[in-house]
């Protein structure tokens, strides 16, 4: 697997050759990313005498084992903006399956990448943090230092909701795939709280591993002073009020759905009666209805999304009645690994992005058993079709006779059909038809999480239209339907 490491330099003549010949000992196929932030101690000439003189050049050679190979490349700032811009730069550049940050001024070992990456490739870890402050060698210098930056990782810790011991550590290493598309904003040192609200907002899997430590003296050339610390301060408050995950809005309104505890507990209780031993969960994201399903005999959890089924493999690969694979309800076959003998298929809010949805609904009645059942849930309510539906590549929404229709078509008897969450209603028109909005406000998302007693009122009344269709239906030729 290849590891991309990112180099953002400044200043760093009298250590870059010693940490390029240490980083490219390390017995890994890698990339190197130099990413010069103007310096103008001599730092590019050093790196001349290397073969490295302009912006996106590179050289090559074997790793200390002659397995692995290493690529050194050079990209170049006109002026100084400061550790996060080289960084930003450095990542999207990185073309490897892990990226890892490393500083140029000799504070951390790459004789730790080893550490760093092994959750990584054990499949237990999208970030892994290399820690200084749990248990490794360091070298002891300024107390106040520590207290600050003790402080700002409580801080972080207590709007990010992680536990972190060393938020403000340079190695970060995480696969590079999770940040593409989510924008970066701080330029200089505030790209480490930057990182860490990005990556708690995204709901990866952290974990963090001792690495050893030999900081350095202001003498040394240590740069990081107290207007860092105000500015990370600063970046961490910003990150708590902000969303600011990128552009996708379907990958915004998953995580959002993800942390309505109350909510999706209450969507539990709708489908749980009807819910068998033998399960294939069509659409499972990131495993929000997954968790509630994991005692079953046998599931099978799916997604089109390959980040969503790494993130479920790791999320259940101690569950050996779980598996995980990829899965298109939109393609014209089914994956080998979903097989068939299923009692129930579930499918939460994945019909309506398929084109053909007659087709699609006609594939999953192909693995269930005669007496199996389908539990469908789909937005509802044509005049409810706004900016938030086009956005998450919503094709329809349904009628309640639209979706009884649908269901005969694909050789379905349909045995309960109702509507739910007329509160949600409000919300969404407001949001997706008079305000275009391409997402719901995460706190407006949390306020519906809290209203979730009086949606529970609606279990005791048959609501005559609401935000969402929950159809329970039968292959039609099933000795029960006979």
């Amino acid at each position: 697997m290849k590891l991309s490491v990112i180099i953002p330099v400044f200043n760093e003549r009298g250590t870059i050759t010693e940490l390029l010949r240490r980083v490219c000992a390390v017995p890994l196929d890698k990339e190197v990313i130099v990413v010069d932030d103007a310096s103008n101690d001599g730092t590019r000439d050093e790196l001349c005498k290397m073969g490295l003189r302009a912006t996106g050049d590179r050289i090559a050679s074997p790793g200390p084992d002659g397995a692995t190979s290493n690529e050194i490349r050079l990209l170049v700032h006109s002026h100084n903006q400061g550790k996060g811009a080289a960084v930003r730069d450095g990542i999207a550049a990185a073309t490897g399956a892990i990226t890892l940050i490393q500083d140029a001024d000799l504070e951390y070992d790459p004789g730790d990448y080893f550490t760093l990456l092994q959750p990584i490739l054990d499949g237990k870890a999208d970030v892994v943090y290399g820690s200084r402050f749990t248990g490794s060698p360091r070298r002891v210098l300024f107390f106040w230092h520590a207290v600050g930056n003790h402080l700002l990782t409580t801080l972080s810790n207590m709007c990010t909701n992680l536990n972190l011991t060393d938020m403000e550590t340079c190695y970060k290493a995480f696969r590079s795939e999770v940040l593409q598309g989510v924008p970066l904003r701080s330029s200089r040192f505030g790209i480490e709280p930057e990182l860490t609200a990005k990556f708690a907002g995204l709901r990866l899997r952290i974990y963090e591993v001792p690495i050893s430590y030999a900081g350095r003296s202001y003498l040394e050339g240590k740069k990081i002073g107290w207007r860092d610390g105000f500015a990370a301060l600063w970046t961490i408050l910003k990150f708590a009020l902000i969303d600011d995950l990128g552009s996708n809005p379907g990958h915004r309104t998953l995580q959002r759905m993800a942390t309505l505890h109350r909510y999706n507990r209450w969507l539990w209780t709708k489908v749980q009666p009807y819910v068998g031993t033998r399960v294939l969960e069509v659409g499972s994201g990131i495993g929000s209805m997954t968790r509630f399903l994991a005692s079953r005999e046998r599931v099978v959890a799916t997604d089109i999304s390959p980040e969503y089924v790494a993130t479920l493999r790791g999320a259940f690969e101690n569950h050996g009645n779980v598996s995980v694979c990829q899965f298109d309800m939109g393609a014209d076959h089914l994956p080998a690994e979903v097989g068939a003998g299923f009692d129930t298929v579930l499918c939460l809010n994945v019909l309506e992005h398929v084109a053909d949805d007659v087709a699609a609904l006609q594939r999953l009645r192909t693995v269930l058993t005669p007496e199996g059942c389908l539990v469908l849930i789909v937005p509802a309510m044509r005049s409810l079709y706004g900016e938030i539906d086009r956005a998450i590549g919503h094709h329809r929404r349904y009628e309640r006779a639209e979706l009884e229709r649908t269901l005969e078509a694909a050789g379905f008897t349909v045995e309960r059909l109702e509507a739910f969450n007329m509160i949600g209603m409000l919300g969404w028109y407001l949001n997706a038809c008079i305000l275009r909005r391409r997402a719901v406000p995460r706190f407006q998302a949390r306020i519906h999480d809290r209203l979730v007693p009086l949606l529970r009122l609606e279990d005791h009344v048959r609501c005559p239209f609401g935000l969402s269709l929950l159809a329970v239906a039968r292959p039609a030729n099933s000795s029960g339907n006979a």
